[in-house]
């Protein structure tokens, strides 16, 4: 009968959500896709190996044994940064260092940062205290205990925390071709010497010339003596570019480089089994030869075509055009006015 509604509660078939849909399901927040899930989330399962073939793995080797760093290339989404977890997980050091570098970036950001500002208001404030309390220390405790402290006020960089640790760790500089032209040669002075000095902490009495400093993103502490941070054991450094410039011969002599291709129909037939499973290769195909005919004249990241495909697993009907638009947008083109 016209006007009546359905048992569902919609008037017209045409108004229920879609299967899949969370906003304005209603229906509870779904698990997140495998590479979206955050690290304390992925739980003890041990996570399935990085993907490679046998000439890349022999390339990351050889930047193992050389002690080099490793510069990856390859187009957005085709798993550089994902390269740098892989090592550490698999070598068992620790989560990575990561610097995400930037225009604005310098080597002193990498290295160290020191909050002189928070050291003074500090400083001022004890003086208030002290005068209001009407017991002003005496001169030579004011001065031990207000250069006692720097210590508080420093805290190393990605890169200085990777040379001031106690054992290897994992480095990933990314996207290192957004940088100032001078920053590559200058980053590879540091890791060609393996040390670097922090001057106030290098300007402090004999005395003091022992202060303890943070690590980068932890509460653990190094000493650094006479102002001299100098690295017990080399990093290893994982840059990553998008081959968006060209690097000084200087800094590629020092580098090991692993290109990572444009993935063929069979490498993306893997990189799907290897992050959704076996049964969504087969609700892939479809999606594959779309990614690969956009990709002649678009830029496209592979993880693009994994979020069409987790998409389509999960109910979405990616036939219409605007949804797999979203999705599958090409990278190179300007948001419209």
């Amino acid at each position: 009968m016209t006007g009546q509604s359905t048992t569902d509660g919609y008037d017209n078939p045409a108004d229920r959500p879609e299967d899949w849909w969370v906003f304005r399901g209603p229906a509870e927040l779904p698990a997140p896709p495998p590479w979206r899930r955050l690290t304390a989330a992925r739980g003890t399962a041990p996570r399935a190996p990085y993907l490679l073939e046998r000439n890349e793995i022999s390339v990351v080797n050889a930047a193992l044994h050389l002690h080099r760093p490793l510069l990856v290339t390859g187009r957005p989404g085709a798993g550089k940064s994902s390269l740098a977890r892989a090592v550490a997980e698999e070598l068992g050091l620790g989560e990575v260092l990561r610097w995400s570098v930037n225009s604005r970036s310098t080597l002193q950001d990498s290295l160290y940062r020191y909050d002189a500002v928070g050291r003074l208001r500090e400083a001022s404030l004890r003086r208030e205290r002290e005068a209001a309390r009407g017991s002003a220390r005496r001169p030579r405790a004011r001065r031990a205990t207000g250069a006692g402290d720097i210590g508080q006020y420093l805290r190393l960089g990605p890169l200085g925390s990777a040379l001031a640790a106690d054992r290897p760790r994992v480095l990933l500089v990314d996207e290192l071709d957004k940088a100032d032209l001078d920053l590559p040669n200058d980053l590879l002075v540091v890791l060609e010497e393996g040390e670097f000095e922090i001057p106030e902490l290098a300007r402090l009495p004999e005395h003091q010339q022992e202060v303890q400093v943070r690590l980068s993103g932890s509460r653990e502490r190094v000493t650094v003596r006479r102002g001299v941070v100098r690295c017990a054991h080399f990093p290893i450094v994982i840059m990553t570019s998008n081959g968006e410039r060209d690097f000084p011969p200087a800094f590629m002599r020092r580098c090991v480089r692993l290109d990572l291709p444009e993935p063929t129909g069979d490498r993306l037939r893997k990189i799907i089994e290897h992050n959704l499973g076996e049964e969504a290769v087969a609700a892939a195909e479809d999606l594959i030869e779309v990614f690969h005919q956009r990709a002649k004249t678009q830029t496209l990241a592979t993880d693009q075509l994994l979020a069409a495909v987790h998409l389509r697993i999960s109910g979405a009907d990616l036939g219409k055009e605007e949804l797999l638009a979203a999705v599958l947008h090409r990278l190179d083109e300007p948001l419209s006015p």
